[in-house]
């Protein structure tokens, strides 16, 4: 909760939505590609914006914590330090749950709203999805002044709902005619590529949680992006000496997270999907990087002073 009250995450989350569904409305003149190109791009503001809130709620949740003196405080109650940490990634995950789940509801909307060039932007799913956007913001000004609760958490539960019912309202209630797909439908293959693309955030923040320990947010948010720019040319840069017998790249081919084996949306070309058996091999991979990133943040938390 304390992360959702935060002003940026409110930001984040309906910046990148509202952004995704605009990129659909948009004439790429892409020769009958136009609907990839959106799909990948919502994709992509989906693990950017996901990489963006797990290095800052990290960072505001452990570092901010350790600096103002409340997790001492915390820790001088009956409360491990293991507690205390696990406590901390479980609601780190929490929040990247609701953000990625609100980008994949507007790449939902955004793959039924992609036209190509003879086609036209429907701008009507557009002004409904922004209208349901605002009276969000309109729900949590109304709790807000009236009832005194707290303005960003309020907004963002009611833009999480209300996005949703927009998708509903739009699915159910307008019709358009695509010229390169008959009827305008909504493209659910995305869904095992966004719960891939969660499972990648959540071992990021398995990293960002174990920098956070003993750096600040700009160090943090530094080597995050390191790892991620490096887990992505992991094939290309170990995998091979790796192969061959090598045992450095070895060690840094299995300590460095590949996101490849996140990212694949180049899968759902030619109508093909990604099977849920290889979510569920994945998850294994998730689970098995993230309880090591978690003992790394353990070991790195155990011994750090407090005062």
């Amino acid at each position: 909760m304390e992360l959702v009250r935060q002003p940026i995450y409110l930001l984040l989350m309906t910046s990148s939505a509202c952004f995704s569904v605009f990129l659909s409305v948009v004439p790429y003149f892409g020769f009958g590609d136009d609907p990839k190109l959106v799909k990948d791009s919502t994709l992509a503001v989906t693990l950017l914006s996901g990489l963006l809130t797990s290095v800052l709620c990290a960072s505001a949740s452990v570092g901010q914590e350790i600096r103002s003196g409340t997790a001492l405080t915390v820790l001088a109650k009956p409360v491990g330090r293991m507690t205390f940490l696990l406590a901390k990634y479980a609601g780190l995950a929490a929040t990247l749950l609701l953000i990625t789940y609100t980008n994949m509801v507007a790449a939902l909307l955004a793959s039924r709203m992609a036209f190509d060039a003879y086609g036209n932007a429907d701008t009507l799913s557009f002004a409904i999805y922004i209208g349901f956007g605002l009276l969000a913001f309109g729900v949590g000004g109304f709790s807000n002044f009236f009832l005194r609760r707290t303005f960003v958490s309020d907004a963002t539960f009611a833009f999480v709902v209300l996005s949703t019912v927009a998708l509903w309202v739009v699915a159910q209630f307008t019709v358009v005619d695509r010229a390169f797909d008959g009827a305008a439908h909504i493209d659910w293959r995305l869904v095992p590529a966004g719960v891939l693309i969660l499972f990648a955030l959540w071992v990021l923040a398995g990293v960002a949680l174990a920098c956070s320990t003993r750096l600040e947010v700009i160090p943090t948010l530094a080597v995050c992006t390191a790892v991620f720019l490096v887990g992505l040319m992991t094939d290309y840069l170990f995998k091979g000496a790796a192969d061959a017998g090598a045992w450095w790249a070895r060690v840094s081919y299995s300590v460095i997270p590949n996101w490849q084996q996140f990212w694949l949306a180049d899968a759902l070309e030619d109508k093909k999907s990604i099977p849920w058996s290889y979510v569920a091999k994945a998850a294994g991979y998730l689970v098995t990087y993230v309880s090591a990133a978690l003992a790394v943040a353990l070991a790195l938390f155990e011994d750090r002073e407090l005062s």
